[in-house]
């Protein structure tokens, strides 16, 4: 006779038989090591004021453009009247993110591209060098603020969550507070 608790018929680690998590859950819980060590890494996109507009999380691992488009996808840019917009005018990248499937899809939908280039693309592309705004460029340390300030929320810093999906909803609750902070502050 087996008892229903040693059947395995279900996933080990669930009680009801599905997975941790639910369908959303990866399979490394964001969790990868990287060269600052074993943690997860937050791929953001924000607004010209700061403001973050989309978030995914990834293990450490992973490389940044790999979410590129998943957080493009996930953009809506609020506007005075109407629906949001789903694309930006310009996006603002580090050289990670001078990749040609990037810019390629940047052309495609029509946003200006504000990424340098790396220094083996400019040996390899021996004709005219890509344009290149340095003073809309200089603007991107906006999204490094915010960065710095998700950093200073101690639970998000450290991680607490084990599920991938509970500590995105930790990053997401922490954005919230910080438009409504932003919004009322602006109002008084």
């Amino acid at each position: 006779m087996v008892h229903r608790r040693h059947d395995s018929t279900g996933q080990s680690g669930s009680r009801w038989g599905g997975q941790k998590g639910g369908t959303q859950e990866p399979s490394d819980h964001a969790l990868g090591r990287s060269r600052g060590g074993f943690g997860t890494k937050l791929h953001l996109v924000t607004d010209g004021r700061g403001l973050p507009l989309a978030v995914e999380a990834t293990a450490g691992q992973r490389h940044e453009s790999t979410q590129f488009e998943v957080l493009m996808d996930a953009v809506r840019i609020p506007q005075a009247l109407g629906r949001p917009r789903s694309r930006p005018k310009r996006v603002a990248g580090d050289k990670a993110y001078s990749v040609e499937r990037i810019r390629t899809w940047l052309r495609r939908h029509a946003i200006g591209a504000v990424i340098p280039q790396r220094s083996d693309q400019l040996a390899r592309h021996r004709g005219r060098p890509l344009n290149f705004d340095r003073e809309a460029y200089r603007r991107r340390s906006i999204i490094e603020c915010c960065i710095g300030w998700l950093k200073e929320c101690r639970r998000i810093g450290t991680r607490f969550e084990k599920l991938a999906v509970n500590f995105l909803a930790m990053v997401k609750a922490s954005i919230i507070q910080r438009i409504l902070r932003i919004l009322f502050s602006d109002r008084a």
